[in-house]
C-alpha cells in the first residue's frame, strides 16, 4: 500500500467535483433544450445583457486569464476559441511558471499538506511544525514538477498543445466524455489529434522524480510510484471535467449576483 496522500485527496476532490457538476446540470439542460420563442427586442436585449463575457484570450500569449472558482489559475483553458496559433516553447514554460508560482497556490498546497498531516501519510516526515513543513514542500514540489512536465517540457519536446479547448456543446454526458478523453487525446501544434503523451508520460516521469528524490526512503518503491502516477492522472481527470463545466457555473453565479 502506498503511503502517499494523493489517492484520498482525489476522493475528496471527487466528492467536491460531483457537487459542482450537479450544480451545473440545470444550466447544461437549459442549453441543450430548444430555444424559446423570441419575446421581442427588449427581451432579447435583456437576455444578452444578462450573459457575462467570457474571459479574454490574450492574442500575444495564446492563453486566457480565467481562474477556477475565481481563484485557482486556469490559464490553459480556452472557451469558444476554435483553432489557435501554436504556443512556442517559451510561451509553454511561461504560462506554467505563471500557474505554478501564482500567489493562490501557496495556501492551496498548505491545505493539502494539512490533510496529509492529519492522515499521517508518509510517516517518515513526522508530525509537528517540521513534519508539516516537509509535507508542504513535497506537495509544492510534486505539483510544480508535474505542471512543468505535463504542460511545458513534454509539449515542447513532442510539439503538443497543452491547452484545453472547452466544448460547451451537447448533453452533460457528452461533455463529460469529451473532457475525460482529453486526458488521452490532445492536439499537436499543427492542429491534428494525437495520443496525449505529455499527460500520460509526463505524469509518470513526475511521479518517478518525486518518489525517488525527496520523499521518505520507505516510500521509494515501484508500487508506490505507480500509485502516485495513477492518482496524478486521476486528479488531472477530475480537474479537466471541472474545467469543462466551470463556464456554466460561472455564468450561473454571475446571473444570481
Amino acid at each position: 500500500m502506498a503511503n502517499r496522500s494523493r489517492p484520498s485527496l482525489c476522493g475528496l476532490l471527487g466528492r467536491f467535483t460531483t457537487g459542482l457538476l450537479l450544480a451545473a446540470l440545470p444550466s447544461v439542460a437549459q442549453q441543450a433544450a430548444p430555444a424559446a420563442p423570441a419575446q421581442g427586442p427588449s427581451a432579447a436585449h435583456d437576455e444578452t445583457k444578462a450573459d457575462p463575457p467570457d474571459p479574454p484570450v490574450s492574442p500575444r500569449s495564446g492563453t486566457s486569464n480565467d481562474r477556477l472558482f475565481y481563484t485557482l489559475p486556469n490559464f490553459l483553458t480556452l472557451e469558444n476559441a476554435g483553432q489557435m496559433p501554436p504556443l512556442t516553447s517559451g510561451q509553454k514554460f511561461n504560462v506554467e511558471a505563471r500557474s505554478s508560482f501564482d500567489f493562490v497556490v501557496y495556501p492551496w498546497y498548505g491545505f493539502l499538506a494539512g490533510i496529509s498531516q492529519a492522515e499521517n501519510s508518509e510517516r517518515g516526515y513526522g508530525q509537528g511544525a517540521a513534519g508539516y513543513g516537509k509535507r508542504f514542500g513535497a506537495m509544492f514540489a510534486d505539483g510544480t514538477i508535474e505542471n512543468f512536465m505535463v504542460g511545458a517540457a513534454l509539449p515542447s519536446l513532442l510539439r503538443q498543445d497543452p491547452r484545453f479547448y472547452q466544448s460547451g456543446v451537447g448533453s452533460f454526458w457528452r461533455r463529460t466524455g469529451y473532457a475525460i478523453s482529453r486526458i488521452f487525446v490532445t492536439r499537436t501544434d499543427s492542429g491534428h489529434e494525437q495520443f496525449n503523451y505529455s499527460e500520460i508520460v509526463g505524469s509518470a516521469l513526475a511521479a518517478g522524480i518525486s518518489t525517488y528524490s525527496y520523499h521518505p526512503r520507505a516510500d521509494r518503491t515501484l508500487p508506490n510510484t505507480l500509485s502516485v502516477w495513477g492518482s496524478m492522472v486521476g486528479y488531472d481527470t477530475l480537474t479537466i471535467v471541472v474545467k469543462e463545466f466551470w463556464p456554466d457555473i460561472r455564468r450561473k453565479l454571475s446571473r444570481r449576483n
